[in-house]
């Protein structure tokens, strides 16, 4: 057994090229994820009274809430509404990012 592992040139363009390949699909999965970090995703809840803002980085950013919504017998409904838009607008970030980054690598699975 020689040392070095990988002896001979069978294949050797092959892997640099595939190498090239996965390092420019990083770099623009890197770019996208940026770009898609940068974003805002806005949902509603409750029929459009509440409406919560988020960024790609899954920062609140806003959030608004109607006077019609704000009933001090049921705070419990308002929390269900908040936290409903906030979930929402995050689950449209994530889709949003795992449909833009499958599209980039054409669901190939290059471990990043």
């Amino acid at each position: 057994m020689g040392k070095g592992g990988f002896q001979g040139s069978h294949g050797g363009g092959m892997n640099m090229n595939m190498i090239k390949q996965a390092q420019k699909v990083q770099a623009d999965m890197l770019k996208m994820q940026a770009e898609l970090e940068e974003k805002t995703y806005t949902a509603k809840s409750g029929g459009g009274v509440v409406e919560a803002v988020v960024s790609g980085k899954h920062e609140l950013i806003s959030l608004k809430i109607n006077p019609e919504a704000v009933d001090p017998d049921d705070v419990d409904m308002l929390c269900d509404m908040v936290m409903a838009a906030v979930n929402e607008a995050l689950r449209l970030a994530d889709t949003t990012m795992n449909d833009n980054m499958s599209k980039l690598t054409g669901g190939l699975n290059l471990g990043f």
